[in-house]
């Protein structure tokens, strides 16, 4: 096959708006076996006819392809036609051929010509067919195309085109959505929308935090709520972050409904206010039940409080010796949480998917257990006003003044960058790259350990890891003293820990519902949480060496040159 590079094109007469049928400007050779020259052709000029019998026979089609190539632009979406001339004996008379593509959406057109020599019915380069293409028309996605091929000189009489209608595929496509007008409307832009909340009863209020990714050609989005008999909405821009966050508020009393829409419009340099708007629905009653739900709850309790008493009573009265030496026995005991607790997180932005773990057991711990978390993602305002260290010191200087804690999520990003500290190679990641604060964790291990090691703060620090994606070597030296909780096997412990509560105790054994490894999935926050920890399992396994991909060679991120061509299967057939 001969592959002849696109060459020339000219507009229908008098067309003046702009358009989208064009070559690729680095693809203009005409050099090719059997070809004499390139040809300029407007597609309303008329053409040689001859008699039917000096005219040669039509062409015959070959195959198309549709996929993805650089321009100077960036890429773009092209198609390629590709033809053959009939081996018989009018291949003498054959001058040339004609190539006519018209967008039938804008009903623009494009033409070509070429001018052979040939006088061979085969190629002798291959004893086959001559075969020509047109290669690199730059195409829209989702537009359709009516492309023509026809010898010259045409007959007087009959027709010998060939006729072909090809569509592009949308920007849903997994090639074509590389496309430069593609990316402009936001086509591998995946938000990673993940939603912390939590209910302060004594004020009946519900507070949701909405964190989201930035998209390249998004410099501004609208986030809106909506349930039934309400709506709100914030503007955010994106000011060179790559994570946003917004934060809604509202009265218990505003929410009469349990499902709420959340929806992040973007606007994007070509969509502008049509683009795709991503949704998530919010399950209101899993943060704080309906009034209905909790009279029946009550009313339920009380009945089987009751009865609970009654046979209590029973038993006393028929046998007082076995009552009181079983009490001695350790029974499991439900308990609820009723203080709520603050716990500052502090963890190392290994990966994209490991960031979405922390995210969601923070969303969990507020939602689940109760507690006010302090992450540095979720308070990015008062982080750049403060600073790094203010920000850290002043959290930790109020955590130490209360019954609060640190959490010490560890990772191989902690134990590299302790290593690093401590005078081993510095590392460099990805993600903190990426990040508007940069490196947080390096600044609170040199802020934090020092304290930590004091018998009168010790207590304030709880060092745990998530065991199906790190492991114990995560951990550093410093806090090998202390005990390490394996998340989510021991996260009952761990929240024990966090409200200053034991629990194994004489007699009894304390358990809190909903949090034990086979219970906590059982809550959305709690599935939301799972499943981030299955997908970084699941991608560590795929990529072992997951963690080296992420370093870089120094603290900026470096913008790698694209590539002349996005891939060799771009012109794959779609």
């Amino acid at each position: 096959m001969i592959h002849v590079p696109f060459f020339c094109f000219c507009l229908t007469a008098g067309l003046t708006v702009s358009f989208s049928l064009r070559t690729l400007n680095k693809r203009l050779d005409c050099n090719q076996q059997g070809l004499d020259n390139c040809k300029i052709k407007n597609c309303s000029d008329n053409h040689t006819v001859v008699q039917r019998r000096l005219a040669p026979t039509g062409p015959e089609w070959d195959s198309e392809h549709v996929g993805v190539w650089m321009d100077k632009h960036g890429p773009v979406s092209v198609v390629t036609v590709t033809w053959k001339i009939k081996a018989d004996a009018s291949i003498l008379q054959l001058r040339g051929s004609e190539i006519n593509i018209r967008d039938e959406s804008t009903n623009q057109s494009m033409c070509v010509q070429f001018s052979y020599q040939i006088r061979e019915q085969l190629n002798p380069k291959n004893d086959k067919k001559w075969t020509f293409s047109l290669d690199g028309v730059v195409v829209e996605p989702g537009h359709t195309y009516m492309v023509s091929v026809f010898n010259l000189p045409e007959p007087e009489i009959g027709d010998y085109r060939i006729r072909k209608q090809i569509t592009i595929p949308g920007c849903e496509d997994g090639i074509i959505q590389k496309a430069q007008v593609c990316l402009q409307n936001g086509s591998l832009w995946d938000p990673n929308m993940t939603t912390l909340a939590s209910v302060d009863k004594e004020h009946r209020e519900l507070s949701i935090v909405v964190v989201f990714k930035a998209a390249q050609y998004s410099e501004r989005y609208q986030i809106s709520i909506q349930g039934h008999g309400f709506y709100d909405s914030q503007n955010v821009s994106k000011a060179n972050r790559t994570l946003l966050n917004v934060t809604f508020e509202f009265g218990l009393w505003q929410l009469s409904q349990c499902e709420m829409v959340l929806m992040i419009q973007p606007f994007f340099t070509r969509c502008k206010n049509n683009c795709h708007r991503p949704k998530k629905i919010l399950d209101y009653c899993v943060y704080h039940p309906p009034r209905t739900l909790i009279v029946k709850a009550s009313v339920g309790l009380l009945v089987i409080g009751s009865c609970l008493a009654y046979l209590l009573w029973r038993t006393s009265q028929k046998d007082p010796v076995n009552s009181s030496s079983s009490a001695a026995k350790e029974q499991p005991e439900t308990i609820q949480m009723q203080e709520r607790k603050r716990v500052l997180i502090i963890y190392s932005l290994d990966h994209p998917l490991y960031r979405n773990i922390v995210l969601h057991l923070c969303a969990f711990l507020a939602t689940k257990c109760g507690t006010e978390v302090v992450l540095d993602l979720l308070d990015s305002a008062r982080l750049g006003l403060l600073g790094t260290i203010q920000w850290l010191d002043w959290h930790r200087e109020q955590i130490e003044s209360s019954s609060d804690k640190i959490l010490i999520l560890c990772s191989r990003g902690v134990q590299a960058k302790w290593k690093a500290m401590c005078g081993d190679k510095q590392v460099f990641l990805r993600e903190d790259a990426l990040s508007p604060v940069g490196d947080m964790l390096s600044p609170a291990l040199s802020l934090m350990v020092p304290h930590f090691i004091r018998s009168a703060s010790f207590e304030k620090y709880i060092v745990a890891y998530f065991d199906d994606v790190c492991s114990e070597e995560d951990v550093p030296s410093p806090f090998n003293i202390t005990v390490r909780y394996k998340l989510m096997k021991q996260f009952e412990e761990l929240v024990f820990r966090i409200l200053d509560s034991e629990k194994y105790k004489p007699g009894r054994v304390n358990h809190i519902e909903g949090l034990s490894e086979d219970e906590y999935y059982h809550c959305v926050s709690g599935r939301a949480l799972r499943d981030a920890i299955e997908a970084f399992h699941a991608y560590q396994l795929e990529h072992p060496q997951w963690f080296e991909d992420e370093l870089l060679e120094s603290s900026h991120l470096e913008v790698e040159e694209t590539s002349a061509e996005i891939s060799n299967d771009a012109r794959t057939v779609v």
